[in-house]
């Protein structure tokens, strides 16, 4: 069976990616992690990746908070063709894509968000649905594009709020929902 080549972008701890590793390990997902990288030299997900013996690269400190410069993006997309990456997966990576890597990977990038989009864009997405008072909220895997968290959706989970939630009890069982949405989206692709 055929695996799909997948280069996974972390900013953080990386409990999406431990998800989907795990989900290689137990045979629910035809894929490969080939390059692990993150923009955030000591995240969780390099040590991750380097327990698994995957390659993983830090990107060098940028001075922008919510972008990189053309030229370290232009680095990431050289890192990720040279492992011979197919499809891109952002795993709590906190920055916006640009062109350089939007344009080599085009409708090759998924994101994982957690809200049901378009609701509650951007940061801290499960705040913002308390302060909301919505009753559910959920998750979101879609294809990235040039605006932030506007690409095409592929699939949701749905969560709901409990009364008496905070923002981390809330967040917990996002992210419960999330680790098991990705690896059955990405195990969709591999189908194809």
């Amino acid at each position: 069976m055929r695996k799909i080549r997948i280069g996974v972008l972390g900013s953080g701890k990386g409990s999406n990616f431990g998800a989907i590793a795990a989900a290689i390990d137990e045979g629910r997902l035809a894929a490969e992690v080939c390059v692990v990288i993150s923009d955030v030299a000591d995240a969780g997900i390099l040590k991750l990746a380097q327990d698994r013996g995957i390659l993983s690269h830090a990107l060098p400190a940028s001075r922008f908070r919510t972008k990189l410069e053309p030229e370290v993006e232009a680095e990431l997309v050289r890192i990720l063709r040279e492992a011979q990456v197919e499809f891109v997966v952002l795993a709590g990576y906190m920055r916006m894509i640009k062109e350089p890597l939007l344009e080599a990977f085009s409708e090759r990038i998924l994101n994982i968000h957690p809200s049901l989009l378009p609701q509650f864009p951007g940061l801290h997405a499960w705040k913002q649905a308390l302060e909301a008072g919505v009753p559910v909220t959920g998750c979101t895997v879609h294809w990235v594009d040039a605006g932030m968290d506007t690409g095409r959706i592929i699939a949701q989970r749905e969560v709901a709020v409990f009364p008496g939630d905070t923002p981390e009890s809330l967040h917990a069982r996002i992210q419960v929902a999330e680790h098991t949405l990705y690896p059955e989206v990405l195990a969709g692709l591999a189908a194809e």
